[in-house]
């Protein structure tokens, strides 16, 4: 390293002043594009980042603006809890029906006090999670547990569902 070094002395040397100036001049920019071409990708970073915060911060403010309506909303809407009486098992397999689900409905087991343990086959799955959601939303029934399976047919599944729905 020294020799290059010392190649690179005696090279300037060797040159006139205004050569040495304009030499020197060169590899001071060489060094300041280089140091800028390293550091641009971090700066721009740390741009985006910023301009991500900002772009949450204003999704918190505007989601607690509403918070309020939304809460009156919600609670403007009562829970179908279903007929006075309506046992689980009936809950699930009207709604199941409701939702289209009637046929692939395959097995019901209670599972406790408020629960039920479901068997359903070759249903589509998009149906499958507006039916859950329809329990949830509408009749306070939530999943404890759930294994989806795919069918042999595209868009098709198997599951078995463990429901509670909560007491009251």
């Amino acid at each position: 390293m020294d020799a290059l070094l010392n190649k690179a002395k005696a090279w300037l040397q060797t040159l006139q002043p205004r050569e040495r100036i304009m030499v020197l001049g060169c590899a001071c920019l060489v060094g300041l594009a280089a140091i800028y071409l390293a550091l641009s990708p971090f700066y721009r970073s740390l741009h985006e980042r910023d301009e991500r915060v900002a772009r949450k911060q204003a999704d918190l403010a505007w989601l607690r603006s509403v918070a309020g309506e939304m809460q009156t909303l919600g609670a403007n809407q009562p829970l179908n809890l279903g007929a006075p009486g309506e046992s689980l098992i009936v809950l699930i397999d009207r709604t199941a029906r409701e939702c289209g689900l009637g046929s692939s409905l395959t097995g019901q087991t209670p599972n406790g006090e408020n629960g039920i343990r479901v068997r359903i086959e070759a249903a589509a799955f998009d149906s499958l999670v507006k039916c859950l959601g329809t329990l949830q939303q509408s009749h306070a029934v939530h999943i404890e547990s759930a294994t989806i399976d795919r069918a042999a047919q595209p868009g098709l599944v198997n599951a078995s569902l463990v429901l509670n729905r909560a007491a009251g």
